[in-house]
Parts: C-alpha cells; sequence; structure tokens
C-alpha cells in the first residue's frame, strides 16, 4: 500500500479537475448549529487542493489548510492565492504544526480515513479552542441509485489496486466516527451529484489513488471496460455522479 501522503503526487491535475466540491448547506447549517461566524478560525486537516477551504475562504473565514503532499499544497496555494486568509502549512494530522487553541473548527473533507485516529485525536484537542468543534465530511459516492453507478462500482472491484483497503467507508460508519468522539456526534447528509461526458468520467477515476495509471497493468483494460459502461449509460453524452455528503460534527469529549 502507497504511503497516503504520496498517494496522490501523481493525480493532482485530475483531481483538481474531476473531484467534487461541497454543498454550500454545509455553512449554513454550521451557521446555524454551530455559532460559525466570519471571525471563526478553521483548520483544514488534509485540505488537499483546497475544495473543502474555499468554501471557508468564501465565508470569509481565516483557515490553515494542512497538507503533506508537496504537488497537493503547493497547487491549493496556486488555486486559493486571491483569498487574504489562506495560510498553507506542511504538516499532518498526526503533526499539524498549528499553536495551540488556534482553531474554532476543525474540519476533514474526504481525507479522515488516511489519518492515524489515535495520533491524531490529541493533536486536535491540542489545536482547538476550548469548546472548539471537528467537522469530519465524506462525499460518499451512492453505489447502487442507478445501473450505472452500479457497473462503475463493480469497474473498481475489478480493477484497482486496493480499493476494498482505503475506501474511506471502513471508517464512516457510527462505531468508528462515535469511538473518534468519544461521545455522539451529529450527521447531517446532503445531496450532491457531477455530470461528465467521457472525458470527465475519464479524469474522475484517473483521481483515484487506487485506479491503475497509464503504464500500469490493468490500465487499458480498465478503460475499455469505462468505455463500455459509458457507452451503455450515457443520456445525450453524459453520465450523472450521485452523492449523498455526509457531516459527522460536534465536541471531541
Amino acid at each position: 500500500m502507497l504511503d497516503s501522503t504520496k498517494r496522490f503526487s501523481s493525480r493532482v491535475a485530475n483531481y483538481t479537475r474531476y473531484r467534487p466540491g461541497y454543498p454550500k448547506a454545509i455553512i449554513d447549517l454550521l451557521r446555524s448549529e454551530c455559532v460559525l461566524t466570519k471571525a471563526s478560525v478553521i483548520a483544514d486537516i488534509g485540505s488537499g487542493t483546497g475544495k473543502l477551504t474555499e468554501l471557508f475562504l468564501e465565508n470569509g473565514n481565516r483557515v490553515f489548510g494542512v497538507e503533506p503532499n508537496r504537488e497537493m499544497r503547493e497547487t491549493g496555494e496556486r488555486l486559493l492565492k486571491k483569498f487574504p486568509y489562506f495560510t498553507s502549512v506542511d504538516g499532518t494530522a498526526e503533526a499539524t504544526a498549528l499553536p495551540d487553541r488556534c482553531a474554532d473548527f476543525i474540519i476533514a473533507g474526504q481525507a479522515f480515513h488516511w489519518f492515524d485516529r489515535e495520533q491524531c485525536r490529541p493533536e486536535f484537542l491540542r489545536i482547538l479552542k476550548p469548546g472548539g468543534r471537528v467537522l469530519i465530511v465524506w462525499n460518499d459516492r451512492r453505489t447502487d441509485a442507478t445501473p450505472f453507478l452500479v457497473d462503475y462500482e463493480k469497474l473498481l472491484a475489478d480493477f484497482s489496486t486496493d480499493y476494498a483497503q482505503v475506501n474511506h467507508r471502513r471508517v464512516d460508519d457510527p462505531a468508528t466516527v462515535r469511538e473518534f468522539f468519544r461521545s455522539e456526534p451529529c450527521l447531517k447528509t446532503f445531496p450532491y451529484s457531477q455530470v461528465f461526458d467521457y472525458e470527465g468520467l475519464k479524469g474522475r477515476l484517473l483521481s483515484s489513488s487506487y485506479a491503475p495509471e497509464a503504464g500500469q497493468p490493468n490500465h487499458e483494460s480498465m478503460l475499455a471496460r469505462l468505455r463500455a459502461i459509458f457507452a451503455a449509460h450515457q443520456k445525450d453524452g453524459q453520465v450523472v455522479f450521485e452523492y449523498d455528503t455526509r457531516v459527522h460534527y460536534g465536541r471531541l469529549a
């Protein structure tokens, strides 16, 4: 299994272009239930290219984007340079390099399953302000909502290198999340979707760290299957990825 901090180094372009963002309803949720204001300081752990970070920057928040992968971090720096309240940090969930009690919110978008939960929990407690909250977010692709999504899931099972081992669903379950919070966090789910032509679908697939890249075994066979799936399910030259954006939030006990 590849080092989790290096898995996306060669996939940054596809990740930036084809991975989903996050619904703005997350901001409304935190305003109404967690007293999020524009003065709140955010620590985005595993911030990647800044997809979740950008949501909070657009809300006017100061955000520390903590990302260990150099290629992802530098892309985020380039994409978010227009925001004066963004600070890029070379760090990990287990060693963020942030000051004590600096964050009102710790957020993690599509990243929590990469963390060492035993090591990052005390680090989160260190950097959170008293009363601060943690927000864990996943865009959970619906695997059986449509015949297209069923076939796409089967493609991943047949061709991916270690899909089962790194699938975020291993830790996106009530028991694991409850164990991390050591309390019962709140859960809110929002619908989300992406529409792709074939090139977009291909880019979305190749943005995944478990999809064989060019020159690796099964790459061409995988793309041949993808073309067949697209041809079978496209409507007006497009297919739809459907997600449930799952938001776990609360205080660490």
